[in-house]
Order: C-alpha cells, then structure tokens, then sequence
C-alpha cells in the first residue's frame, strides 16, 4: 500500500471513530453511506446483505456465503451486487483498536444510470459471475470514498456533492477487475438480471413452497441451467437460499419476542418443528431456546 493511501485511509479512521463514538451501524446525513465501529470480537451475525460497497479501514472481518469465505481488511473492499444472506464476524477488534468500517448501499439502477452515463462497455452478460466479491483498494476509489465522507463535516454540502461522489465510486467499482460481477446486476437481459428476478420472487415468498420448475419459468431458464447459474451467482441452490432465509427470520423472531418455536417455524414455512430445530441448530450452532437464551444474556 503506498505512502499516499495509508495517509488517506488514517483520514478515512479519525472521521469514522469522530462520527461514530459508539459501537454499532451508524447511519449519516449522507443517504445510504453509514459508518460501523465494533470494538469487540463479535458473534457471527446472519443477515440479508443487501447491494452494497463496504471498506475496513481498522480490523478485520469475515463473510460467509453459503460455504464460501470472504476475509477482508484494511486495504481491500467488498461487494454484494444483490441481495444475499450472508454470515459477517469481525475477528479482528479490541476497545484500544477498534474495528473501522464505511458502507454505501446502492440499487441496479443506479449502477445502470453509471453505465449510460461513461459508455462502459463490457461483455453481454452470458457468463454470470458470483455476485459477491473483494477487491483491493486503489488510489481512485479512495480518493471517491474520501470525499464523500469528508462531505460529514460540511453537510451543507451533501446534497449537490454526494451524488456525484457515490456515482464515481461506482465508475470506480466498473473500472476494477471485478466490474463485470457488479454491471452484470444492471445489463438488462443478462443471465444475472434473470437469476436476480429469482432471488427477488423467493425473497418475497420465502415461506412458501416452491417448484423449481416454477422458478426457471421466471428465469426462461431450463432447470439444469438455473440450478447452475444461480449457484454461480449466490454460492448455493435455490433451496438453500431459501433456508437461510427461513432461518434468519426465525432467529429475528425469536430475539424479537417470545413467540414459542413452534409458532415460528410454522411462520417462517417450516411444517414441521423438528425439522426445524434440526436445521436451525445446524446453521446457528445451537437449538433455538438456546440459541436465544444465549444471545440475550450476552447482548443485555
């Protein structure tokens, strides 16, 4: 890493840590760019990543995609291009050097608009890539990441400036060797644009039973060809996708309230609460009453 880029990504740490006093996701003036700070080992948290640039600027972390790991930090980004659910730990925090952390959250249509607006071209989109990736920070990114997160200390500014900003990180993203994992999401009749109408329709119905055969009526696909370019895409089936949506909800709904299992496994589509407690422990480590007993006692 040059002189330069260590200079700007210490900028980048004082403004997060000045902006962020707490531990947590914060959310800024500036739509969709929140900062993070943890100054703990945390547990691993299974959520729904949604479109999004994210860069460590302090610490260390590590994302799970279905058995996929992602290990990235200071120095290197990250990109969801859809919506996944994911697995994240920080592994590397502690209160004297904690764990420093940017987010933009983005949609396809503003990747789109990027796209139109500098002419990129690049392939047609017949190969799909996974749509999750890291990167390593060049000087022209930070340089865009910088100056929309200096915009937090003259906020009068972050309505003409911090559009322009978020459209050159993007150009920036393109312009990298993973682009086309990233412009793949917004190339209209690409094969990613139709595993995406996928994700979409089992994101809203994930409680509901579902044929593949439906799902490849959605994607024009044959079965063969959407089993295995969705998993190109998201690292896992159709069906996996969908459980760990199931079980994520479940575990939400848990911590929520004190709703009993069963109850909430038949919510989330589950018809039977053995199945579920078996599933559930799988993913999480531990059976559901557990699993939720322990999260509450280490989160009061």
């Amino acid at each position: 890493m040059s002189e330069k880029n260590c200079k700007q990504q210490d900028v980048l740490a004082n403004l997060i840590e000045c902006f962020s006093k707490q531990d947590g996701v914060h959310p800024t003036p500036i739509p969709s760019f929140f900062l993070i700070r943890e100054s703990i080992i945390s547990e691993p948290i299974s959520r729904v990543n949604e479109p999004s640039f994210c860069m460590i600027l302090q610490g260390k972390k590590e994302v799970l995609l279905g058995e996929e790991r992602f290990l990235y930090g200071p120095g290197h980004y990250i990109v969801a291009s859809v919506d996944l659910p994911v697995t994240g730990q920080v592994v590397k925090a502690s209160p004297e050097t904690p764990y420093l952390a940017l987010k933009l959250e983005f949609t396809s249509s503003q990747v789109l608009e990027v796209l139109n607006e500098a002419d990129i071209q690049f392939g047609q989109g017949k190969n799909t890539k996974r749509a999750m990736f890291v990167g390593e920070v060049e000087l022209s990114l930070l340089d865009a990441v910088l100056r929309l997160a200096c915009l937090l200390e003259n906020p009068e500014h972050i309505p003409v400036l911090a559009p322009l900003f978020k459209k050159e990180i993007i150009y920036w993203i393109l312009q990298g060797p993973h682009g086309e994992a990233l412009e793949q999401m917004a190339l209209e009749g690409s094969n990613a644009i139709r595993i995406r109408e996928v994700i979409d329709y089992i994101m809203n119905n994930y409680e509901e039973p579902f044929r593949i055969e439906e799902l490849a009526e959605i994607a024009n696909m044959r079965v063969p060809s959407l089993h295995r370019q969705f998993k190109e895409v998201t690292a896992m089936s159709p069906i996996q996708f969908q459980k760990q949506l199931r079980l994520q909800e479940a575990r939400r709904l848990l911590l929520a309230d004190s709703t009993d299992v069963a109850d909430v496994a038949f919510r989330v589509g589950y018809e039977s609460q053995s199945q579920f407690s078996r599933e559930y422990s799988r993913m999480f480590g531990f059976p559901p009453r557990v699993d939720i007993s322990r999260l509450r006692e280490n989160y009061v």
